[in-house]
């Protein structure tokens, strides 16, 4: 997933990518029980690169990557 991931966000993006990275790194963000289409991951992309990356930001792209998975507190 991070592979289709860094397709998704540019250079400039940067730091939201390596949040992305960390969290799977540590188990915080699950991927998607069954794969998410470009189109959907896109789009969860796009909301997640909208805010500045955080806890809450990580735990809004939890819910729409896998909805079932434990999700990340802010701290």
């Amino acid at each position: 997933m991070p592979a289709r991931i860094r397709r998704l966000v540019t250079k400039s993006g940067d730091q939201h990518y390596d949040e992305i990275v960390g969290y799977f790194g540590v188990g915080a963000l699950r991927q998607p029980p069954s794969p998410m289409s470009d189109v959907e991951l896109a789009r969860a992309i796009a909301e997640f690169l909208e805010e500045t990356p955080s806890s809450q930001s990580i735990a809004t792209l939890s819910r729409r990557l896998n909805p079932s998975s434990p999700h990340p507190t802010p701290g």
